[in-house]
């Protein structure tokens, strides 16, 4: 277990501040491991606080270790706060840093000063979200067995990671052909991640329905570009987008993982023995989709008269027990009940209706709904007028508690975000 710090900003140039907190950590004898995507959320004010202050943080957490003290690493923050303008007037005013001791392994220490793990860390959905990006499983020493997972549970609602789509292909249901050429593509990308994307997915094999099955080259041809733009273009910038590919093709994963994406979107729902072995044997995290067939065939369903549900809660527990037997860490592991993939539009309503129940099996939940044939009987094939269902269904998502939503459009849907969770409980 490392120890976990905190960071937050909403006064002035927020993520510039961010990364300048961390330069200056670096500088102070803080060894950074890995850093969590970055999150946006509404302040934290007292009763009574002037309405100039309610700025939204951005937030983020770090894994790191250190050579300091405790104590010590508490001196070098709050030097790090005042070299950064921090106004200590008030700890509930703007200001341009926060930087908080979250964890110190697995101590808990209390003292005139400090008090770790820090106070509240299991209430506050700011911090978990972070946390529960670089270790869904990490608990909170002197709070039980619960992990930071579960504690998240518990919470109202629960602060969602956003996964914008770039798909590379001519033949993708909703938009095909859109990102083929590569200056499309950088700027989707770039719109997506000034918007708030904390991932982004990209695939080059259609699997909608009758879509045709790519040679795994063709595939690789169509996404290299694209993951090499995306390195290219962030590799300095620590609070870069992570970057996943959406495929269920093990040769072109392992080219992928070779090139140093941070998650496989596996929609065959790592299941195959090659994609197995891939897993078990490097770092990256893993998403398996529920399928019944992959390209989707609209006359492969669920049975009508089962739960859709508890059909997808018994394949989920049948897997782990087969990515345990091949050693994959479950905290690698995130799961999409696959919406439209062997479910009709209405067994796909219903998962989505229900979606914080599959969250009980302790593993991440990823839901990409967007744009989908659920909708077909309540909004036409407008992309417009489907994005906006989409949106409206992904604030019920965000009240469930779904850890990744995966959409089209991340503008609006961040934007809506923004304003749903402003009025959040």
């Amino acid at each position: 277990m490392s120890i976990y710090l905190g960071l937050g900003s909403n006064l002035g140039d927020r993520r510039n501040n961010l990364r300048q907190a961390l330069a200056l950590l670096k500088e102070n004898r803080v060894e950074i491991h890995k850093i969590s995507p970055v999150i946006e959320t509404p302040a934290m004010l007292p009763p009574g606080a002037p309405w100039e202050w309610n700025l939204p943080f951005l937030n983020m957490a770090i894994a790191c270790e250190t050579s300091l003290t405790p104590q010590q690493l508490l001196d070098a923050v709050k030097l790090i706060e005042s070299q950064m303008d921090r106004d200590n007037q008030s700890r509930w005013s703007p200001r341009p840093i926060d930087i908080d001791i979250l964890l110190w392994h697995s101590e808990v220490i209390e003292t005139d000063r400090l008090s770790i793990p820090h106070k509240g860390l299991h209430q506050r959905h700011f911090a978990l979200t972070p946390l529960i990006a670089l270790d869904p499983q990490l608990t909170i020493p002197g709070r039980g067995s619960n992990t930071v997972l579960q504690w998240s549970e518990g919470l109202p609602h629960h602060i969602p990671l956003w996964m914008g789509i770039i798909n590379v292909t001519p033949d993708s249901f909703s938009d095909g052909g859109v990102n083929n050429d590569l200056t499309a593509a950088a700027d989707s990308i770039e719109n997506m991640v000034d918007w708030g994307a904390s991932i982004l997915d990209i695939g080059g094999e259609s699997t909608r329905p009758g879509a045709q099955t790519l040679p795994p080259e063709t595939e690789w041809q169509r996404v290299q570009p694209v993951i090499e733009l995306v390195a290219q273009k962030y590799r300095d910038d620590p609070l870069g987008p992570l970057v996943s590919l959406d495929t269920r093709n093990c040769g072109v994963a392992a080219q992928a993982v070779e090139s140093g994406v941070d998650f496989i979107n596996d929609v065959g729902g790592l299941s195959d023995p090659d994609m197995l072995a891939l897993a078990s044997d490097n770092q990256c995290q893993w998403i398996a989709m529920h399928s019944l067939s992959v390209p989707a065939d609209p006359s492969i369903v669920i049975a009508a008269e089962a739960d859709p549900v508890a059909e997808v809660s018994i394949w989920i527990d049948r897997q782990m027990e087969n990515w345990d037997k091949a050693g994959i860490e479950m905290s690698r592991i995130i799961i999409d009940p696959g919406i439209g993939f062997g479910k009709d539009p209405l067994q796909s309503l219903k998962l989505l209706q229900s979606a914080s129940k599959l969250r009980s099996h302790g593993l991440r939940l990823l839901v990409g709904h967007s744009r989908k044939s659920f909708m077909k009987q309540f909004a036409s094939t407008d992309i417009a007028e489907r994005d906006m269902v989409t949106v409206g269904s992904a604030m019920q998502l965000c009240q469930q508690g779904v850890d990744i939503i995966r959409v089209h459009n991340i503008p609006d849907h961040i934007a809506a975000y923004r304003g749903w969770s402003h009025l959040a409980e």
